[in-house]
């Protein structure tokens, strides 16, 4: 039975990258995904396989702990899937310079996935690092 785009990103959301499967991403990814980065600074885009999502999830873990997750809106159209999440993770690795503080840290971010062929082909994100950075140095003081 086939899954829907909208169930291909629960899936990919609860499994991979809550932290819980990360190497499941091969699950839900295509070899090559499409990432593409939208920030205010500079908007890039990069090719991402399941095998370095699943890294960067791990360091997410380094960096956070056993964060959670939690999906706020989760709005589909077709082969697109609109996510937005809030992260809380307690800062024990060094992020961006700054050494670990043991303080919560919450990330608000979203992202449109798309799908093809039950697979991640795509994606455009953003998350709020602006938001990650203040928190970040007002831990430090």
């Amino acid at each position: 039975m086939s899954k829907t785009p909208t169930e291909v990103v629960q899936e990919f959301f609860h499994y991979v990258r809550s932290g819980l499967r990360p190497d499941a991403a091969h699950d839900y990814m295509a070899e090559q995904v499409l990432a593409h980065q939208m920030t205010a600074e500079n908007e890039t885009t990069v090719y991402r396989t399941p095998a370095n999502y699943a890294d960067h999830v791990r360091e997410m873990i380094a960096a956070y702990g056993n964060f959670t997750l939690e999906v706020q809106e989760l709005i589909a159209q077709n082969d697109r899937v609109y996510v937005r999440w809030k992260q809380s993770g307690t800062h024990i690795g060094e992020v961006d310079g700054f050494a670990p503080t043991g303080k919560t840290i919450i990330e608000i971010a979203s992202a449109v996935y798309r799908v093809e062929n039950e697979q991640i082909v795509e994606y455009w994100i953003q998350i709020d690092r602006e938001g990650i950075r203040l928190q970040l140095q007002l831990n430090v003081n």
